[in-house]
């Protein structure tokens, strides 16, 4: 059970929101990288159509990588304001 209770402790997953159409998997990996290493980087698409969602995922391999997005207070990708929030 330690074990469990660790992980979720670790847990350096973002949910990133307002993605433009244009971003792909390597640009928000890009973005996100300057504040830490990223371990992997998700842009959620459309199955049917593969057009973005408009929404993905990053995972950050140390916890000072959040300490560092959440010091700059925003985030603009692709000249589109873009937002986050830790997820589980």
């Amino acid at each position: 059970m330690a074990s469990g209770a660790a992980a979720a402790s670790r847990s350096l997953k973002i949910f990133v929101g307002n993605i433009p159409w244009t971003v792909g998997h390597r640009e928000l990996r890009n973005y996100f990288a300057q504040f830490g290493k990223v371990s992997w980087a998700q842009v959620i698409f459309d199955r049917r159509t593969g057009v973005s969602k408009g929404f993905g995922f990053v995972a950050f391999q140390k916890r000072t990588a959040l300490e560092n997005l959440e010091k700059k207070q925003k985030h603009v990708l692709e000249q589109s304001p873009i937002f986050y929030q830790q997820s589980d």
